[in-house]
């Protein structure tokens, strides 16, 4: 079991950046996939994107080529970097930990997620 931290969500304007980070507590941070989910208000909670233990990311088509997730094994930390961020990102963002062989899209573990709040 991983212990997970989000922060740096905010009210960032339409086409801004904004950065996006998930402490995990734990010596085996190292084997987990992580991904990044967001729930819009009165919709479904959606994967935006993933990355595996080695490094190895996936991301939604609605974030493809905007949003940048990655980690560093020796801080225990995951990040979403959000560039070009649209007001139809509003949402709260949460990371979650699956555990090595098991997909991110069935996480094992989730933080309790930051709120990101684009303006237009």
């Amino acid at each position: 079991q991983v212990q997970l931290v989000e922060s740096g969500g905010g009210l960032v304007q339409a086409g801004g950046s904004q950065r996006l980070s998930c402490a995990a507590s734990g010596r085996t941070f190292s084997r987990y996939n992580m991904a990044w989910f967001r729930q819009a208000p009165g919709k479904e909670r959606e994967f935006v994107a993933g990355i595996n233990w080695s490094g190895s990311t996936d991301y939604a088509d609605s974030v493809k080529g905007r949003f940048t997730n990655s980690r560093d094994n020796a801080k225990n930390k995951e990040y979403l970097q959000m560039n070009s961020l649209k007001p139809e990102g509003t949402a709260v963002y949460c990371c979650a930990a699956a555990p090595y062989g098991t997909s991110w899209l069935r996480p094992s573990d989730w933080g309790q997620g930051t709120q990101v709040t684009g303006s237009s």
